[in-house]
């Protein structure tokens, strides 16, 4: 069975993220570093995974991330080909995207979440072989990356964008392994806290020390975001409770933290192109940034949209975990389902991140762009 804590974990980062890339707010991505946390979660998915079916489980982790990929990029492809979007070999990143696929000038914008995508993919593709070290030396491992974003905010190695992002977000993955592992459960208070404390502190100082062009707010500042975060999954995964049975009270909040759940890579990735069509609309209308009622109108108008678009496209996540497709998710089951191997979902266990079928696919931000409005950044945390 598995653990309903984790499902609600990621339905408010989900809910974050949009949140966020509606109203700009910095604040949010101190009071809940989604990214990151979305990215440990997936890491002990990922580490559950290659425990039990080995290598194998990167394929199955491609089939479960692709598919919704293709879909969108079925729309919006011909749309920027059909817009001026230059015809060449790069197209194909579109179906694998390992560098940052084309966009012209608005589809740049209104698609700019895809660099997650890319940092999912490589972080899947690494994670047999850092497992593997994992096993052998958990704490150099757990650290590398760190070590390795310290090195790089400290001008010692200038790295490509996808090597920074291994600083940035992997140590947060490594985090899931840990997770999955039961390491972080087995720490005692005296030792979790302390650390936990300390990286918050470092974080949150070098944070203050260096504020970005929207003031503090984690997606401007790699080594900020990485100490803060890291200290906010410690808290969040080491002191993880087994299960949220108060969540059954409700039928209606158990149903729609299971829908967010299994349609998060369609609510991810369809968002943004929202967000960005909306925001001149609603701004003709006087809906400002400073105007609470207008930001809650555009919360509600890119959430009721997206929840079309899920409606309509979002079974494309059950085909791909080899479930069988539903419209909306979480109905009474049938005697008989046939289970995908990697989609089982194991016994709940001591420090283990039991499969809920979701997000050991995604979620999270887009990248900067110039002009981008505040409301409509890309780079969401």
């Amino acid at each position: 069975m598995r653990n309903r804590y984790l499902d609600v974990l990621r339905f408010l980062a989900i809910v974050r993220v949009v949140v966020y890339h509606v109203t700009g707010w910095a604040t949010l991505t101190l009071v809940f570093p989604a990214m990151s946390v979305m990215f440990a979660l997936a890491g002990s998915l990922m580490a559950a995974s290659l425990t039990r079916s080995g290598p194998a489980a990167v394929g199955r982790r491609l089939r479960r991330l692709l598919p919704s990929l293709w879909v969108l990029a079925a729309v919006f492809v011909p749309a920027m080909l059909l817009s001026g979007l230059p015809v060449s070999p790069r197209v194909l990143l579109w179906l694998f995207p390992i560098a940052d696929p084309p966009a012209n000038d608005w589809g740049a914008l209104a698609l700019s979440i895809i660099w997650y995508l890319r940092d999912y993919l490589w972080f899947v593709l690494a994670s047999p072989v850092a497992f593997w070290l994992f096993r052998r030396a958990p704490l150099p491992t757990l650290l590398a990356p760190y070590l390795l974003l310290v090195a790089i905010e400290a001008g010692i190695y200038p790295a490509p964008p996808v090597l920074r992002e291994f600083g940035l977000y992997f140590g947060a993955w490594m985090l899931g392994f840990a997770h999955h592992a039961g390491m972080l459960r087995r720490l005692s208070g005296r030792v979790l806290y302390p650390v936990a404390l300390t990286l918050a502190v470092g974080g949150g100082a070098w944070i203050v020390g260096h504020p970005g062009p929207r003031g503090y707010d984690l997606n401007d500042n790699h080594l900020g975001n990485a100490l803060w975060s890291a200290a906010f999954i410690l808290i969040v995964l080491g002191r993880a409770p087994s299960g949220a049975a108060w969540l059954s009270r409700s039928q209606l909040a158990d149903r729609v933290v299971t829908v967010v759940n299994r349609r998060a890579l369609t609510v991810y990735l369809w968002h943004m192109p929202f967000v960005v069509a909306l925001t001149p609309l609603v701004d003709v209308v006087g809906w400002s940034h400073q105007d609470p009622l207008g930001l809650a109108i555009r919360v509600l108008l890119v959430f009721a949209l997206v929840g079309l678009v899920t409606l309509a496209v979002g079974w494309v996540e059950d085909v791909a975990a080899r479930r069988r497709p539903e419209l909306i998710p979480g109905g009474p089951r049938r005697p008989v389902e046939a289970a995908d191997p990697d989609g089982a979902e194991p016994r709940a266990r001591s420090g283990a991140a039991p499969r809920s079928g979701v997000l050991d696919q995604a979620v999270v931000p887009a990248q900067r762009s110039p002009g981008t409005p505040a409301a409509v950044d890309v780079n969401a945390g």
